[in-house]
């Protein structure tokens, strides 16, 4: 199963958003469905991150799934 995550990060001080779809594995999403998603968001942010080669006034401002699902605090406790 897919569900697609916007992330809206700052970094060198640039606001910016990431968009994308992610595959799940369906049964971990079916029993916590904001903890899977919290967990694909915080591995596409890492890469994010080594990608963008960010500095150290990198940060999360907000993570959404599906839309409207916030799970900006949940990604920040990972």
């Amino acid at each position: 199963m897919n569900i697609n995550i916007k992330v809206y990060l700052h970094s060198k001080g640039t606001r910016f958003l990431q968009s994308g779809s992610f595959p799940v594995p369906i049964l971990d999403f079916k029993k916590d469905p904001d903890l899977t998603a919290a967990i694909a968001a915080y591995e596409w942010i890492k890469q994010i991150k080594v990608n963008f080669a960010a500095n150290e006034d990198f940060r999360i401002d907000q993570v959404i799934y599906n839309e409207d699902i916030d799970i900006t605090e949940l990604v920040m406790k990972l």
